[in-house]
């Protein structure tokens, strides 16, 4: 009886958020600005560059970043999927980030000049 109570309790609550938080949401302050054709632009030169450096990395960096970020696969996931150690996709994970971080700081640098 008490644990359905408490379901219940909770089923009330968070009702009670998601109308809170859809209310404050559907105000106009509170909506997204409208995208301009130069954010469209800049998000599309961003993507071309963002494959551009995923393709300049190595090819077994590039497989566990895509596995991990893209598809959401697990370290062990990973790790069993490829035949490897748990610490091995790590620090493949690691490296990757840190190469395509290298890659994209000069496209970052652009940016702020401009």
């Amino acid at each position: 009886m008490r644990i359905a109570f408490r379901l219940a309790l909770d089923r009330l609550r968070s009702g009670k958020r998601r109308e809170l938080r859809d209310t404050v949401w559907s105000q106009p302050e509170h909506q997204p600005p409208t995208r301009t054709a130069e954010d469209l632009a800049a998000s599309k030169e961003l993507q071309a560059h963002l494959d551009n450096a995923l393709a300049e990395l190595p090819e077994k960096l590039r497989l566990v970043l895509l596995l991990a970020a893209m598809e959401g696969h697990t370290i062990e996931e990973i790790a069993g999927m490829l035949g490897i150690s748990t610490g091995t996709v790590k620090s493949r994970i690691f490296y990757a980030r840190k190469q395509l971080a290298e890659k994209l700081r000069c496209y970052a640098n652009t940016i702020k000049k401009r």
